[in-house]
C-alpha cells in the first residue's frame, strides 16, 4: 500500500505545478493508494485558497474518498503521539509527521514530492520512484 501525500494530489491536478507529470502518471498507474483524513483538508485549502479553485478542491476530495476507498487512514491519538515525536526527531512539521507515524504504523510506503523535509531524510519516495522502483 501506498500512502499518498497532499502534495502529489495537489501536483497531479496543477498543471502549472512542475511535477504535474510525475505526479498525474503515478497516479493514473492504479494499484493500492490511500491517505489521510488530514490529506482531504490539505488538498481542499491548497486548491481552494491559493488557486482560488474551490469546485475543483470539491472534485478532488471527492477523487481521493473514492481512491481511498476502505483504506483511508483516521488521525487518531496514537498518531498523534507518535507523529509528536517523529516532529522532535526529524525536525518536521506536525502534518508531515502524521503522514510518517500512519505510514509506519501500517507498514505502508510514503510517497511525497516534498524533498527537503520528507525524501531527503529517507522518510518517503517520490512518484517516479514509486512509479519505476
Amino acid at each position: 500500500m501506498l500512502l499518498v501525500d497532499a502534495s502529489v494530489w495537489v501536483a497531479a491536478v496543477t498543471p502549472q505545478h512542475p511535477q504535474h507529470v510525475q505526479a498525474r502518471n503515478f497516479l493514473g498507474r492504479g494499484g493500492p493508494i490511500t491517505v489521510l483524513d488530514l490529506t482531504l483538508y490539505e488538498v481542499a485549502n491548497v486548491i481552494a485558497r491559493k488557486y482560488g479553485q474551490p469546485q475543483e478542491a470539491r472534485k478532488l476530495v471527492h477523487v481521493l474518498l473514492t481512491a481511498a476507498a476502505d483504506s483511508l487512514q483516521r488521525v487518531d491519538a496514537t498518531l498523534i503521539e507518535d507523529g509528536v515525536a517523529l516532529m522532535v526527531d526529524h525536525n518536521l512539521t506536525s502534518y508531515d509527521a502524521a503522514y510518517v507515524a500512519a505510514a509506519r504504523r501500517n507498514g505502508w510506503q510514503l510517497v511525497s514530492l516534498d524533498v527537503r523535509d520528507l525524501v531527503s531524510k529517507g522518510l518517503a519516495i517520490t512518484p517516479d520512484v514509486a512509479l519505476y522502483p
